[in-house]
């Protein structure tokens, strides 16, 4: 139960049901009472970090996400919905703000005239300056992701290292000796992006643990340069029969590129990666993953920032989560050469 559905059930606002638990704005009698006659049928109980809040907050909080000219990924359109909806249940407001590149100047508003009581930070990298500028504002905030010094700052992340050497380990358990590793865009990774760099540490981990030999590829993170980087391997290492890969954006050109070289999937080539839930079950065929949930991390991340906000001396806390993988259509036993 969250303030938007006292609001609908009162036959008021949403500030108004705000107003009437907060006192911030005299509200009627007759009002009060329909709103506390509605909180008390339905036994409500605002959040306690939430009500520790103090007053004269902004009551808004900074989504910090991809450069806007960079398409969203399935998945981190799940964080994004998952946040806004978590502020919304929070009575929170949420601003969002693109950042790197031409962006820089939306983030530093951001932090600029107490606009925002605390930031939750996507897309991290191993050394991110994002971070250092928050710290150094000394402005509440969460990651998504985390640094290389992840007990400095408070996080909820995937642990990509392991799933992906989980995903290798089950394609060589049916028979796959030479796979391919298909990373987000060279850009990125040069960057340091962080689950680009613990995915290749996981794979390179798996493939000596089971003998086996790999391939690393970056990829762009759209389908088009999910062909290129398909045809590209195929013509290169014919030999590769199974791929694992973190970039879902790029999916649906490999498996275009794998068509267009007459190959079925699992029949002939076996793929599997950490993907969304939602997009791994609309994969035709159903798409084997460690499916990672867009929705929890993005809910935990904001339970996380209105404890910080609430008490910014709160100790730091790191979530690392490691979701399993899910058999699905999409991998199968190596076929006979």
């Amino acid at each position: 139960m969250n303030i938007g559905e006292i609001a609908s059930r009162a036959g008021v606002s949403r500030s108004t049901v705000s107003y009437a638990l907060s006192g911030k704005r005299s509200v009627s009698d007759a009002t009060r009472k329909r709103i506390q006659d509605v909180i008390d049928e339905l036994g409500y109980r605002p959040n306690a970090a939430a009500r520790a809040l103090k007053e004269g907050r902004t009551r808004t909080v900074g989504l910090v996400i991809p450069p806007a000219s960079t398409r969203l990924t399935h998945m981190q359109l799940g964080f994004v919905a998952s946040v806004v909806e978590a502020s919304a249940r929070a009575d929170l407001d949420i601003l969002l703000s693109p950042s790197g590149g031409d962006h820089d100047r939306s983030f530093e508003r951001l932090l600029s005239g107490g606009r925002v009581d605390g930031v939750i930070l996507m897309e991290i990298r191993l050394e991110d300056s994002r971070v250092h500028r928050l710290q150094n504002a000394d402005v509440p905030f969460v990651g998504i992701g985390h640094t290389n010094r992840a007990h400095e700052m408070c996080w909820i992340d995937v642990d990509y290292a392991t799933v992906i050497n989980q995903c290798v380990h089950h394609l060589a358990d049916l028979g796959h000796r030479r796979i391919a590793l298909v990373n987000r865009s060279v850009e990125l990774v040069a960057a340091g992006y962080g689950p680009g760099h613990r995915a290749r540490e996981g794979f390179t981990a798996a493939l000596a643990q089971r003998g086996i030999q790999g391939i690393d590829l970056e990829c762009g993170d759209d389908a088009a340069a999910g062909l290129e980087c398909a045809t590209r391997l195929l013509r290169d290492h014919p030999d590769v029969t199974a791929i694992a890969t973190i970039n879902e954006a790029a999916l649906p050109g490999i498996q275009r590129g794998l068509e267009d070289a007459g190959l079925h999937v699992p029949r002939d080539f076996s793929i599997t990666g950490v993907v969304g839930r939602t997009w791994a079950e609309g994969f035709r065929p159903p798409l084997t993953a460690a499916d990672v949930p867009a929705q929890d991390i993005g809910t935990q991340a904001m339970d996380l920032l209105i404890e910080r906000i609430a008490d910014p001396m709160t100790p730091f806390r790191n979530i690392l989560l490691t979701p399993p993988v899910s058999l699905r259509a999409s991998t199968g036993p190596v076929r006979p050469a």
